[in-house]
């Protein structure tokens, strides 16, 4: 069956001038133009825009949508059962989450009590399921699989405690990050003061530390757009200040003389 940009856009969900924009840089390309200048899409083109929206849901760009689609490699029936083990555990997570908060109403309500690590669990999948969907690839290319999977399984094993300290040390690492920042010196004692902050903030996620790897998850910080934005959220460069900063907390880099 052939449809146009219209129709294709009505059965899969998306305004016309998406598919319009997803042919102008080459990334769905019509089957064809017919005599009244119509783009006609055909079944290759429908299944290839239902992988590009597979893709697009779990925080892949389109550039690299392309890189993938294109590779002479790719492998649609491998993808689609990626897709569908990334689907199943993303339902997973919000199963827990919806009993979490089923659970916590039943408390409230009297009807039932729930233990301080019942509370935390459904808000630790969020936090897993979001990492995963921000980060995901790259971090499981840099580190692998199972390094990925430990260091999922040691959020969900964290006790309130444990999880109140972490996320506030985010927040103490940006704002001690930010006043070093000022200074410009990454070797200075607040700035290593920070370096060291952010060890402890990885170390409860990570089974084992070690600095080379914290080196390398600084440098991807810079490389990779999002991290990057993430750090130079308020201030363009910070995020690179905190890579110097760690190479030097590491033994990586001397310091700036």
């Amino acid at each position: 069956m052939e449809y146009t940009v219209k129709k294709l856009g009505e059965i899969a969900g998306v305004s016309t001038r998406t598919i319009r924009y997803y042919d102008e840089i080459e990334l769905l390309k019509p089957a064809r133009i017919n005599s009244s200048g119509y783009r006609i899409y055909g079944q290759e083109e429908v299944d290839r825009l239902q992988q590009i929206l597979f893709y697009k849901e779990l925080g892949v760009g389109l550039d690299e949508i392309k890189d993938i689609l294109d590779d002479p490699a790719f492998d649609a029936t491998l993808a689609l059962r990626e897709h569908r083990k990334i689907l199943l555990n993303r339902r997973a997570q919000l199963d827990q989450l919806i009993a979490n908060v089923d659970k916590t109403l039943g408390v409230k309500e009297g009807r039932m009590t729930m233990s301080d690590k019942e509370k935390f669990n459904g808000f630790k999948e969020k936090m897993v399921e979001e990492n995963e969907k921000k980060y995901g690839k790259e971090v499981r290319g840099k580190y692998g699989d199972k390094s990925v999977d430990e260091s999922n399984a040691k959020v969900m094993n964290m006790s309130e405690e444990e999880y109140e300290k972490v996320t506030g040390l985010e927040q103490e690492i940006k704002k001690m990050l930010g006043e070093a920042f000022q200074d410009g010196d990454p070797g200075s004692e607040m700035a290593q003061k920070a370096a060291d902050l952010h060890r402890q903030w990885i170390s409860f996620y990570w089974g084992h530390y070690s600095k080379e790897a914290h080196a390398g998850l600084s440098q991807m910080y810079v490389d990779d757009e999002r991290f990057k934005a993430y750090y130079d959220g308020e201030q363009e460069g910070v995020a690179e200040f905190l890579r110097d900063a760690i190479h030097i907390y590491t033994g990586q880099k001397k310091e700036v003389e």
